[in-house]
This record gives C-alpha cells, sequence and structure tokens, in this order.
C-alpha cells in the first residue's frame, strides 16, 4: 500500500499517565507528537494532562492540530491535574472511554505506559483479531521497552494460543517515522473473523 493512500485523519495514541524512568521516554512521546503535527495528523488519546499523555496532547496542539481527549469522569481529578488540553469527551467507564477512543480513530500507536495502556492495546488487537475494527495498531519500542511484550506475544503464537495471521495485527518500530510509515504500508492478514453486530 502506497503511504499517500492512506486518508488518514485522527491518530489514537495510548500511552502512560507517567513520563517514566527515562528522559527518552519524554522525549519520543515529544517526537511522536511532532511527527504527527508534520503528516498533518489529529490527536485522539486518554483525555489526561500529566504524564507521556500530556506531553504528547501539548507537542500537537501547539503544533496547530486538533487534540480530543476521551476520559472517564472517576479520572478527572487524577489525570486533568486542573488542565483541559483540546476537546475533552468525558465518559461514565473505562470501558466506554476505550470504545469511544477506537470508533473515533484511524490507527492506533502505543507509547510506553503501565497496565493501562497494555489493556488499551490488546484490546485494539482483539478487536482486529475478531474483524471489529480493521485499522492498523502499531508500537513504538522507545529503548527497548517493548521487547518482551513482544517476545510474550511471539511466545504465544508458538506455544498454539496466538495464530501467526493474529501476530501480523502488531506493527512495531523504534522511531515515530519508521511507525508511522510502516504502519500506512500495513495490510491486514488475511484470514480475520467477521463481527456481526445484532440489528
Amino acid at each position: 500500500m502506497n503511504p499517500e493512500l492512506r486518508d488518514w485523519k485522527r491518530i489514537c495514541v495510548f500511552c502512560g499517565a507517567n513520563s517514566g524512568a527515562l528522559p527518552a521516554y519524554v522525549q519520543a512521546a515529544t517526537d511522536f507528537g511532532t511527527e504527527l503535527v508534520a503528516r498533518g495528523y489529529d490527536l485522539v488519546y486518554g483525555g489526561g494532562s500529566v504524564g507521556l499523555m500530556g506531553v504528547v496532547a501539548r507537542t500537537v496542539l501547539e503544533g496547530g492540530r486538533h487534540v480530543t481527549g476521551v476520559i472517564p469522569r472517576a479520572l478527572t481529578t487524577s489525570e486533568l491535574a486542573g488542565e483541559v488540553l483540546g476537546e475533552l469527551v468525558v465518559v461514565d467507564t473505562m470501558a466506554e472511554r476505550k470504545e469511544r477512543m477506537l470508533t473515533m480513530a484511524d490507527a492506533f500507536v502505543v507509547l510506553p505506559g503501565g497496565l493501562g495502556t497494555m489493556d488499551e492495546l490488546f484490546e485494539a488487537l482483539t478487536w482486529g483479531q475478531l474483524g471489529i475494527q480493521s485499522k492498523p495498531v502499531g508500537v513504538l519500542n522507545v529503548n527497548g521497552y517493548f521487547d518482551q511484550m513482544i517476545a510474550w506475544v511471539d511466545h504465544a503464537v508458538a506455544e498454539g494460543f496466538v495464530r501467526p495471521h493474529h501476530r501480523d495485527l502488531l506493527v512495531d518500530a523504534t522511531t515515530p517515522a519508521a511507525l508511522l510509515a510502516r504502519m500506512a504500508e500495513h495490510e491486514l492478514p488475511a484470514g480475520l473473523l467477521v463481527w456481526h453486530k445484532e440489528e
């Protein structure tokens, strides 16, 4: 697929509400936000103003692109820290937050984060496996942060719990430009389940 043929408008970023132990994580979040601006993409994200979420959102907003944050009401105190970045959508539950982000965006990128970030990553992959969504999912593997997670996915394939073509749902790279380029060229694997929603 020629990257020029991708008609993306909004990229959803899943990442930590903390900044992590290394300056490299903050730099990667800044670089990724800068790359989104350079490519003319708007941002959908978890709505926080702290940690890597805040870094990405500020970078995109300061670059003149639209930012939409989706946050559960219960987290507005801890993740907003009194600051709203861009348009804010407040929802009732974590499940609703994920569903809104997954439906609003054209592609998903995962930066370093904790348990919530992993939950969002694997829900996006599972929705792809089931055919609920057909959008690329990419991991920005900063400083080898996701090496063990990627190794686990490969182990799950080897042990017969993940089908090999489902492994191809996950794209990874070590720089923002390389990741977005790989995702733009990525084709969904054949043989995915087709989700039939009830009318």
